[in-house]
C-alpha cells in the first residue's frame, strides 16, 4: 500500500483587523504530528506565515514572539459596506500561495483548519486557490468555524467534507477513507500524554510555542463555546508538560511560551502548582504568557509567587465587567472582593501594572456604555491594565439566542455579521467612543 501524501493548510484571515497575539493553529499542527508519527508523508503551508521568504524581514522576537501579519486591502463583504474601516486579507500574497502549492508533491488529501466563525471568507478564498492547482484532490475542513457553523460550512466553504469536534479522534479514519491507507493508532484520543508534540518544526521559524496542558473548562460562561468545542476535560501530567517546554527550548531555542488552556488554574494543587515548581527548578531563560484569561478566583499568594518566579510576562485576567450585579447572567467566576484580592496577590508577588491586564467585555447585549466606562475606571484604580475585549456572538452558547434577538444584523444567516469589530449586538459605537475608552 502506497504511503499517502497529506497537505495541511492554515488559511488566510479576512477581517478589519488581525494581529499575531501568540496565535498559532495548534490543532492542525498536532494532526500533522500524529500523521507523521504514523509514517504518513505530510506537508504544511501557512497562509499567515509572517516569515515567508518573499515577505519583508521581521524580527520574530521583537515583542515576545508576536508580530504583524502582511495585509492586503480587499473589498468589504456584502452587508458590511457601511463599516468605516478598511477590510483586508491577512497573510501571504495569493501568488506566493500558488507557488507554494506548486512546490509540494501532489497530495492525496488536503486538510484545512478554520478559526473565527466570521473569518470564513478567508477559508473560502484559500479553498478556491487550492481548487485551481489541485482540482481533483479532496479537501476536508475542520476547526472552530467548521464545528460551530457546520451547516454553513458545508454549503459555502467549498470543502468536500466538513468535520466537527477534535480532529485527533478521526484524522486517521479520514486518511483511510480518502487514500485507502490504514494504520493502527499509536495514541489514545482521550489521553493527551500519548500525543506527539505538535509539528511546530514545520514552520519556517518558531517565534513562540503554544502550550496546552489541559482541555475543556469546568465553567460554562454564557458567552463562551469552550464547553461545546471541548466537551471532554483532560489534563496532561505536569512533568510531561514541562518536558515539552524543555524540548522546544533545548532543540529550537524557543524562549516564549503561551498557555492555551481555558482553565489553567483549575485544580491548582494537583496541576499548575506542580508545573510551575518544575519550570522554576529547570532555571531556563524562558518567558510565559496567558493570552487566554486565567480565572481570578483561583489566584492565591502561592500561585502568584510561583508565576512570578517562573517568569510570566503577560497575565490576562478574566474579569469581563465590574458591574458585579449584572454578571450573574454571564458567568459566576468572580466577585469584587475576589478581584481585588487577586490583584493584591499578583502585585505583592512582584508583577507590574503593564504585566497584568484584565479583560473587559464590550458590546454585550443590553450592556450600557456607562458600565464599560466604570469598569475601565475601576480596573485602573486597582493598579492594573484594562484590556477591552469585543464581544463576539457565538452559536451554541447561552447568549446566542439573546444576541440573535437584539442584533441589528441577521446573525443566523451569515457568520460574517458576528464580527466583533462591528459590535453586532449593541448600538453602533463611534470611533470617537472607542478611542475614548482606549485612551481611558
Amino acid at each position: 500500500m502506497d504511503i499517502p501524501n497529506i497537505l495541511l493548510i492554515n488559511p488566510w484571515i479576512h477581517d478589519f483587523a488581525a494581529y499575531d497575539f501568540w496565535a498559532k493553529p495548534l490543532g492542525i499542527l498536532r494532526l500533522a504530528a500524529i500523521l507523521g508519527e504514523h509514517g504518513i508523508s505530510v506537508h504544511y503551508i501557512d497562509c499567515l506565515d509572517r516569515f515567508h521568504p518573499k515577505a519583508r524581514k521581521t524580527d520574530p522576537y521583537l515583542r515576545n514572539g508576536r508580530g504583524m501579519y502582511l495585509k492586503t486591502r480587499i473589498p468589504k463583504p456584502e452587508g458590511l459596506e457601511d463599516v468605516s474601516r478598511n477590510f483586508s486579507r491577512y497573510g501571504i500574497l495569493p501568488e506566493w500561495f500558488r507557488e507554494d502549492l506548486y512546490s509540494v508533491p501532489k497530495p492525496d488529501l488536503i486538510l484545512i483548519t478554520s478559526l473565527m466563525t466570521y473569518w470564513y471568507p478567508g477559508v473560502q478564498e484559500t479553498i478556491g486557490v487550492i481548487r485551481e492547482i489541485f482540482p481533483d484532490v479532496p479537501v476536508v475542513l475542520g476547526g472552530i468555524y467548521a464545528s460551530l457553523c457546520h451547516d454553513h460550512a458545508v454549503k459555502y466553504s467549498g470543502a468536500d467534507e466538513v468535520v466537527t469536534g477534535p480532529g485527533e479522534d478521526i484524522v486517521l479514519g479520514i486518511v483511510e477513507k480518502y487514500s485507502g491507507f490504514s494504520v493502527r493508532s499509536g495514541f489514545v484520543p482521550d489521553d493527551p500524554d500519548t500525543f506527539p508534540y505538535p509539528a511546530f518544526d514545520l514552520q519556517r521559524k518558531i517565534p513562540y510555542i503554544p502550550i496546552l496542558t489541559s482541555t475543556g473548562c469546568p465553567f460554562s460562561c454564557a458567552y463562551c463555546a469552550s464547553h461545546f468545542l471541548n466537551p471532554r476535560r483532560t489534563r496532561r501530567k505536569p512533568e510531561l508538560a514541562v518536558k515539552e517546554i524543555k524540548y522546544w527550548y533545548e532543540n529550537y531555542n524557543v524562549s516564549d511560551f503561551a498557555f492555551y488552556d481555558d482553565a489553567l488554574l483549575a485544580d491548582a494543587e494537583s496541576h499548575i502548582i506542580h508545573i510551575l515548581e518544575d519550570i522554576i527548578s529547570l532555571q531556563l531563560p524562558v518567558r510565559f504568557h496567558t493570552p487566554n484569561a486565567i480565572h481570578i478566583r483561583n489566584i492565591t499568594p502561592e500561585i502568584a509567587r510561583l508565576m512570578f518566579r517562573a517568569d510570566f510576562r503577560t497575565l490576562r485576567l478574566g474579569l469581563e465587567t465590574t458591574a458585579y450585579e449584572e454578571r450573574s447572567e454571564w458567568d459566576r467566576k468572580v466577585t469584587e472582593e475576589e478581584f481585588m484580592r487577586a490583584v493584591s496577590c499578583l502585585k505583592e508577588a512582584g508583577f507590574t501594572e503593564k504585566e497584568i491586564g484584565a479583560y473587559l467585555l464590550i458590546g454585550l447585549p443590553h450592556q450600557s456604555f456607562r458600565s464599560v466606562e466604570e469598569s475601565v475606571r475601576t480596573v485602573r484604580k486597582s493598579g492594573i491594565t484594562p484590556v477591552l475585549a469585543y464581544y463576539t456572538p457565538i452559536p451554541h452558547t447561552r447568549l446566542w439566542e439573546q444576541a440573535v434577538a437584539v442584533s441589528r444584523y441577521n446573525l443566523e444567516t451569515d457568520p460574517i455579521f458576528s464580527n466583533n469589530t462591528i459590535f453586532p449586538c449593541s448600538a453602533p459605537l463611534s470611533w470617537e467612543t472607542i478611542f475614548y475608552l482606549k485612551n481611558l
